[in-house]
This record gives structure tokens, sequence and C-alpha cells, in this order.
């Protein structure tokens, strides 16, 4: 059984991804002490999921010593190693908006995003070993890693990967795939957030497109795993892909007009996990018409089930990022509070921002504890799993496309 990882994005709100994959790793060496590579042949990642993703299939040949670099790396992350904090850099860019917005025919230049994320750059080319992909893919102990942008140029949704044999790259409607080495660029345009972060230029076909954040228009999140011949995927989010209901009564309403940040952190709520919930609605309704499928239809045709399991906080994390807002910098304070972010109705939207030790530690605990409370069925999924890139089982015939999806 082919097994694959897909971590969703979500800012600093995917400092829960590594405790999820602490206790992956946990439940591997429990599953099998003998084996210490990773049980995930096909790592998939889409926003901030993207740079941990790349980071943990960069060291397939250790997954515990992976998870325990990306452990270090965000229980120690702080807001200037990813964007700029200092009053200087936030009033630039805060005057630029201010400028387009209300003089925006004279302003001279438009600003290209809320924060300068120019350290999170520097930050991946330090601590990112991008050479050692390629060596996993050539140990095969990896089959493939991809991640998604999506270019503000034409549209498209872009999947960008590296894998240890040739692939046919798909095409869908506004959805295809590109065979690249991949790099911090691809990283900074995956995770850079609409309007926060600047959009980041790539060369395509020798021109130069503009990405943004690979969870917008991300209809299909889990289609790029599908294609690399996953019979099981484990998706870990940053949120409950289903929404919660308002009870009668009105609690947990907001009363009022709402501020900026409110209608920011739907906006982003949009983006970063709606898709989620619907694409394994849609899995498991093809699951239910192949099981009435004959079993040659379903060979011949290449359609195969494929099980999902989606690991999700169980806490609201905007709850928790709430008792953390004034640990922020002064200017972050400052910029947030100017759109009713500072304060608590506000905390969903700051926690995409919230890169501070004490929010991080306890996300990575919540999802230590998540990812633990799945432990039957990933023991069990893991011992089973071939990782690398041992042949799949009911691997689809010569176009190398899985379908365990719709096409669109």
């Amino acid at each position: 059984m082919r097994l694959a990882l897909v971590l969703m994005g979500g800012g600093a709100r995917a400092a829960y991804q590594v405790g999820v994959l602490k206790a992956l790793a946990e439940i591997a060496l429990e599953a099998d002490p003998d084996r210490h590579t990773l049980p995930f042949a096909v790592v998939c990642g889409s926003s901030a999921g993207a740079i941990n993703a790349t980071s943990i299939a960069s060291h397939a040949d250790d997954f515990s010593h992976g998870v325990r670099r990306l452990l270090e790396f965000w229980e120690h992350l702080r807001p200037d190693y990813v964007y700029r904090t200092d009053w200087l850099g936030i009033a630039a860019a805060g005057a630029r908006w201010l400028a387009t917005m209300t003089f925006g025919w004279a302003a001279r230049r438009s600003p290209r995003g809320l924060l300068d994320n120019t350290p999170l750059a520097h930050l991946l080319q330090r601590e990112l070993s991008f050479h050692r992909i390629e060596q996993m893919l050539e140990a095969r102990l990896l089959h493939a890693l991809a991640v998604t942008a999506l270019s503000y140029s034409s549209g498209r949704h872009l999947t960008f990967y590296q894998a240890a044999e040739p692939i046919q790259a798909w095409r869908r409607a506004q959805r295809t795939a590109r065979l690249v080495d991949l790099s911090a660029s691809h990283l900074l345009a995956s995770s850079a957030i609409p309007f926060v972060f600047p959009a980041v230029p790539l060369v395509l076909d020798g021109q130069i497109e503009y990405f943004g954040d690979g969870s917008i228009r991300q209809i299909a999140p889990l289609s790029p795993a599908i294609h690399f011949g996953a019979h099981r995927i484990v998706v870990v989010g940053a949120a409950d892909p289903r929404p919660e209901i308002p009870a009668a009564n009105g609690a947990g309403r907001v009363r009022g007009y709402p501020t900026l940040a409110q209608i920011g952190q739907q906006v982003l709520a949009s983006v970063f996990l709606d898709s989620i919930g619907s694409d394994i609605e849609r899995i498991e309704h093809i699951n239910r018409m192949i099981e009435h499928l004959p079993h040659q239809v379903e060979i011949d045709s290449g359609w195969r089930h494929v099980d999902v399991l989606a690991i999700a906080p169980s806490e609201r994390i905007e709850l928790i990022a709430a008792k953390h807002l004034k640990q922020m910098p002064a200017a972050m304070r400052g910029l947030l509070g100017a759109v009713g972010g500072s304060q608590p109705a506000g905390a969903s939207f700051a926690s995409y921002l919230l890169f501070e030790e004490a929010f991080t530690r306890e996300l990575i605990e919540l999802g230590y504890g998540d990812g633990r409370a799945q432990r039957d069925t990933l023991a069990g999924w893991i011992a089973q799993a071939d990782g690398g890139s041992a042949p799949a089982a009911g691997t689809p015939p010569e176009d190398g496309l899985a379908t365990g999806e719709i096409r669109v």
C-alpha cells in the first residue's frame, strides 16, 4: 500500500502539523522499531504546509530526526524570522496600502503585500536542505514530493513536484503539474498568504508568472497524492474542515459591525479550509461507486479505492491565539489594532501571523495529542505501507494518472 501525507497550510497555524508529525514518528517506531525511514512514499504540501512537507521529505532516511529538526525550527520561531516587525518596515508597508486605497490613481508604486517576508526567504535558504530531496528520491526512500501554488498571472493552480520515476504531468481545468527542482522560491510562492505576503515570480515556459498561496482555489487538495499512486492518505489541516454551526440562541456570534480582521479571517478560512472537507466527500463518493464496479472494469479503468484519514485540531485555534496576542511585536499589535485584529474577535486572523514560541508550542502539543488519538488506525496503515518507491499495487495504466478523483 502506498501511503501519502498531505499537509495543508495556514501560516503560523502550521505548527499544529508538527505536533501531528511528532506523534506519527512515535507511532511509526512503535509499529516497526527496526524501521527508521519515512513511511510516506508521497509527501504533498500547500501554503505553510509546503515548508513542513519539504523539510520532512528531505529527511526521508530518518523520519524521527526530520521531525526533531522541524520541532526545533517551530519551537524557536519568532515573527522577525518570518517578516519584518520593525516600526519602519511595517509603517512603510501600511503607508503604501493607505496611499493606494486613498489616492490609488496617484500612487507611484502599488503595495506588494501587507508585510515584508524577506526574512522568511533567508530562513528557508539557510534551514532547508533542498539537495537532499534528490538524494532521497535516488535512494528510493521517497517516491514524490509536491508543493502547490496559484498563478495570479494565469489563474492556474500549479503542482510543482520532484519524483523518483518519470510521471506524466497531469492537466485538468485550471490545474496542472510541473516537474521542477524544488527551491525556496517555490515554497515562498506556496506560502504567500494573499494580501499579507507579496506574490513570488517564477519562470514558466520562458515567461514570468506571479504566484501566491497554494490553498487559493485549491478545489482538489488531495488530487496530487492520488496522481502519485497513493492508496491511503493522511491529511493534516489547520482547523476543522467542517465549519461550526452557530447555536440557535446566538451563542458564539460576534455582535456589531464586523472589523476588517473579522472579514479577513472569513476570507482566509475559505482559502485554507473549505476545500478539504469537500474533497474528502468526493473521494468517499467515488469509493462507494467503485464498490459496485466489476473487478475487471476497476482494473481496466485504473480507478481504485482510496482511504483518507483527516486529522484536524480538536480545539479552536482562535481561542488559543487570543491568549497570546499580547506577545506579538509592538508594531504588529499596532497594525492589527488598526483593523481589529488585536481583539479576541479578530484572533483568528491574527493566528495566521502569530509566529510566537508560546503559541506555536501550544499548537504542537495540541497536534501531538490529536495525532496520538489516531494511533490504532495510523499504526495499521504504517505497518502496511510500502514506503519510498516500491511499486504500488494497482498502479494506473500508461498515462500514470491515478483516477480516484473526478476530472473537472
